[in-house]
């Protein structure tokens, strides 16, 4: 099938920001004198928000209600956001590259508020047609929900979108969805091998993520 729509991740492919949560999750834990569990990082990434706020409440021990770990983690990252925003080198290029010859839409792990301020920071604002954060769905990566609401929403079939993604639950997520998937690994967050096996498409750079290497996929 022709493919019509290319649905962006934005952590790990947009913003380099894996290492900023790690550092403000870590940072708050360590505050209220719990540590990190061995897995608490990977697990982690793809989570909704209620899912690591709970994560982080209910088995790393911080002393505060999900909802109170939720608001005081997403008040420390959008103040950074709005002062010191990690763009990865190519990012803003490639999604208005990718936009000029196909509907676009984001599927993120993080808050809308986190979202928008990225998106506003970035001169991204209004280049999505669709934005979507997995709170807003039933289930955070690694299923397949919010990729599965980003296409009904653009209107298309999964199997006629291409996903953009990095991290081992993202892929998941987009290949259950039946997606194309395009992976562009992260170098200190490498997604799992079984997991970069679900992808169509390996590309090393976002200078490599061109319109033609998307419309191979179909």
């Amino acid at each position: 099938m022709e493919l019509r729509a290319v649905v962006f991740d934005l952590d790990g492919v947009i913003i380099d920001t894996e290492e900023v949560w790690e550092q403000v999750r870590r940072g708050y834990v360590a505050e209220h004198g719990r540590e990190f569990l061995p897995d608490t990082q990977s697990r982690m990434m793809g989570m909704s928000t209620g899912e690591w706020s709970t994560h982080l409440s209910a088995e790393v021990g911080v002393p505060r209600t999900p909802e109170q770990v939720a608001a005081d983690v997403l008040a420390r990252m959008a103040e950074r956001y709005r002062t010191d925003l990690p763009l990865i080198p190519g990012s803003v290029a490639a999604v208005r590259r990718i936009a000029e010859r196909f509907p676009v839409a984001l599927a993120s792990s993080s808050a809308r508020v986190l979202i928008d301020q990225v998106l506003r920071t970035a001169g991204l604002a209004g280049t999505f047609r669709v934005t979507l954060s997995t709170e807003e769905v039933p289930r955070g990566k690694p299923a397949p929900d919010v990729y599965l609401a980003a296409v009904e929403r653009l209107g298309l079939a999964p199997e006629a979108c291409a996903a953009v993604e990095d991290s081992s639950n993202g892929l998941r997520s987009a290949a259950a969805a039946g997606l194309r998937v395009i992976a562009v690994p992260h170098g200190v967050y490498p997604p799992a091998a079984d997991a970069l096996a679900l992808a169509d498409l390996v590309v090393t750079g976002l200078d490599e993520l061109t319109v033609e290497a998307v419309e191979k996929l179909g």
